[in-house]
């Protein structure tokens, strides 16, 4: 088992920017694939961004590219989202996802989420 746990949401104005954290407790992440998903109110779960911890890369969700930044931390159990120049279409859930490689395309490991509410 992986445990990950969320933080950073709150309550922005649109345009502002929030920075959300991901921090694996009890061990390194350094061979996980970590990534971003959010879940908007009565909408379903989509990507956000992801970070290969291996090898270094990322790729974003075209409804976020430019605007979102994906990185991993300094201590190697945590990863954080930048959000910059937030819109009203960016409120939801954000949740914290990591696999490995033998997963596949699913990840199996989440965290609890934690809510991003853009206004206006």
């Amino acid at each position: 088992q992986v445990q990950l746990i969320e933080s950073g949401g709150g309550l922005v104005q649109a345009g502002g920017s929030l920075r959300l954290s991901c921090v694996a407790p009890a061990r390194t992440l350094s061979n996980y694939h970590m990534a971003w998903f959010r879940r908007a109110p009565g909408k379903e779960r989509e990507f956000v961004a992801a970070i290969n911890w291996n090898g270094g890369t990322t790729n974003y969700s075209d409804a976020v590219k430019n605007r979102f930044t994906i990185s991993r931390g300094n201590a190697k159990n945590t990863m954080s989202l930048q959000m910059n120049s937030l819109q009203l279409e960016d409120t939801a859930v954000y949740y914290c996802a990591a696999k490995t490689s033998s997963s596949g395309t699913v990840y199996p490991y989440w965290g609890q989420g934690t809510q991003v509410t853009v206004s206006s």
